[in-house]
């Protein structure tokens, strides 16, 4: 008779063997289904492009930073102008402060329509998890001829790749509330063929703004390894191999921190996911390289939420490493009163 330890092995290797074969039959029938929104956009051949970056705060400038420093490199524009817009609309609070889901479509389909009024870029980048699962329930979304590309496509591509090579794996989605409780990931995974009771999300309410404030000190540190811990919890056992995937763009400013708490748990950590870099990849492609000899990028920064010093210190010394650019575009930002309407919308749901 097989014993219970045989049994429950037998078990392990059937379901992940059901997984794969799954994963890559439904990655067979659903491709194009399946084909993130980046992929279908070809860049301009234009010698000149101008890329807004958006976010509900400063994480999407992790993008801006990878996005100025592979431009440098690559050279594949011969002049390009990044625009940082901060959606955030107020000091008291984000997006994900907000009790009803319309409001927060509202103020960011009005953040857009002002970024895209005054800065009419040729492309827009959503460098944010809670307003990329937003963006398609906006009006902007749906009248707009401007190419508009989300963080969550390339966050699911990364997902998707990474699970197909490990289909034994269990996943742990780190993210805002907004983001953890739209389902977004959690969904796709499940369409894909990946085994729900196998999907764990951990929401990490406010640590966005601890990284902020101190992407590297020592409370940011204890607040990730506090969710580090409550989502490991719900792990059968350290044996279960496990993907971790980090779908806020603040969390890599504090990247050792996740390594480490991870680390030192103890679990089967296979593969600790970032997509912050991965969703610039389609602006270069290879026949791009090098097609001009320099590259002049210019960076700016616009808020109408005035930023403290703590917090433009904190991410200007996350950002240096990467792009000195960007880190000084932070500290020379520009203050922009009124850049897109936002009380109204509370006013008329009755929220404020």
């Amino acid at each position: 008779m097989m014993s219970d330890q045989a049994r429950k092995i037998l078990i392990a290797f059937l379901g992940a063997i059901l997984t794969a074969a799954t994963l890559s039959l439904i990655g067979c029938l659903n491709q194009e289904k399946v084909t993130p929104r980046s992929t279908k956009i070809i860049p301009s051949s234009s010698p000149t492009i101008r890329v807004a970056v958006t976010d509900s705060g400063l994480g999407g400038l992790s993008v801006v930073a990878h996005l100025v420093q592979r431009l440098n490199k690559e050279k594949p524009y011969r002049e390009v102008e990044v625009i940082f817009f901060n959606a955030l609309f107020s000091s008291q609070g984000g997006y994900n402060s907000l009790p009803q889901r319309e409001d927060k479509i509202q103020i960011f389909s009005s953040a857009l329509e002002s970024l895209a009024l005054k800065y009419q870029p040729d492309l827009i980048l959503i460098g944010c998890n809670t307003l990329s699962v937003l963006f398609p329930d906006t009006t902007f979304a749906h009248r707009s001829q401007i190419p508009v590309v989300g963080i969550v496509e390339s966050g699911m591509k990364l997902l998707g790749e990474t699970l197909r090579q490990h289909p034994e794996a269990w996943v742990i989605i780190f993210g805002t509330p907004t983001t953890i409780s739209e389902g977004t990931y959690q969904e796709e995974l499940i369409r894909q063929g990946f085994l729900p009771e196998r999907i764990i999300a951990q929401a990490c309410p406010e640590l966005e703004l601890y990284i902020e404030r101190g992407f590297d000190r020592e409370e940011t540190e204890w607040l990730i390894q506090g969710y580090v811990e409550e989502a490991l919890q719900k792990l059968p056992d350290k044996e279960a191999p496990l993907v971790a995937s980090l779908n806020c763009t603040h969390y890599s400013y504090a990247l050792p921190f996740w390594k480490k708490a991870l680390a030192e748990s103890g679990h089967n950590l296979l593969s600790l996911l970032n997509p912050n870099e991965k969703m610039i990849e389609f602006l270069f492609p290879l026949r791009f390289k090098d097609r001009f000899p320099s590259c002049q990028v210019k960076v700016k920064v616009v808020s109408m939420i005035p930023l403290s010093q703590e917090v433009i210190h904190s991410i200007s010394r996350a950002l240096s490493p990467i792009s000195r650019e960007t880190a000084k575009a932070l500290e020379n930002y520009e203050l922009v009163p009124n850049l897109f309407e936002w009380q109204k919308y509370l006013i008329d749901s009755g929220t404020e």
